[in-house]
């Protein structure tokens, strides 16, 4: 196909579909986050998805795994991200149906459309800026902390793309739930599905998903909460399942 790979670039197989992703291990490289969001997201037959801060593209390209004809964009503000995230899109034969735009967040309405999306995806900096270390990795350091955008930034962002009654899907730290019901009921987005996210049985969640709709009445729905890992230390059968794999495979 003659995708060129930069120096430290490597292919990984995503073990679904055949589908592959470019990505550099000296950088931000996906992690299950990214794979629990394009589950819980449940992408629709016929949907029109944005991906808020796509990275490599690895949202973007599972959720193409799970819908065929559903039209996914994502965006993506650092040049060697989006770069990544373009070649990932041609390994894979997507260009028809996905797209990856350079640009900010915080000009998402401008670069790609007010009212247009059914749906609306993020896995966006989990840490407030100022706390924390941050990455020397400017990569890593914008993946992970809020430095080009914040969480109230994405949100308004998720909700001006949205057609009424859109869905946004979204995977945080659980310590900022809060912090994102209030962003999303200001920005018109009632949370309507929440999932926690263990690392193993007994232990607190690190991680939630949760689920807003545009213009919706308020009904919230809680989900069975997800386990990573089980009492031996060894994948749940739901994240096996999620990943579309076999135990033999891990």
């Amino acid at each position: 196909m003659g995708i060129g790979l930069k120096e430290f670039e490597r292919i990984d197989d995503l073990q679904f579909k055949g589908l592959k992703i470019i990505q550099d291990p000296r950088k931000f490289c996906f992690g299950t986050d990214a794979v629990l969001l394009s589950h819980f997201a449940g992408i629709r037959k016929g949907d029109v998805v944005a991906d808020l801060g796509t990275g490599t593209g690895i949202i973007p390209i599972l959720l193409a795994g799970r819908s065929e004809d559903a039209r996914i964009t994502g965006l993506e503000i650092q040049p060697d991200m989006a770069d990544m995230a373009r070649r990932s899109i041609e390994l894979n034969d997507l260009e028809g149906r996905v797209k990856i735009v350079e640009g900010d967040i915080k000009h998402a309405p401008e670069l790609l459309g007010r009212n247009r999306y059914t749906l609306v995806v993020s896995n966006p900096p989990y840490k407030k800026s100022g706390s924390g270390k941050v990455n020397p990795s400017d990569c890593i350091a914008v993946a992970r902390h809020e430095i080009l955008c914040t969480l109230e930034d994405v949100v308004e962002a998720a909700s001006v793309l949205l057609v009424p009654y859109g869905r946004f899907a979204m995977v945080q730290q659980s310590d900022r739930l809060a912090d994102i019901i209030w962003a999303m009921r200001k920005a018109s987005l009632e949370p309507k599905r929440v999932q926690m996210v263990h690392p193993r049985p007994l232990k607190p969640p690190n991680l939630v998903l949760i689920e807003g709709m545009k213009h919706s009445r308020s009904h919230l729905k809680w989900l069975p909460p997800l386990y990573v890992y089980d009492e031996n230390g060894q994948y749940t059968e739901e994240l096996i399942e999620i990943y579309h794999m076999k135990p033999k495979d891990l």
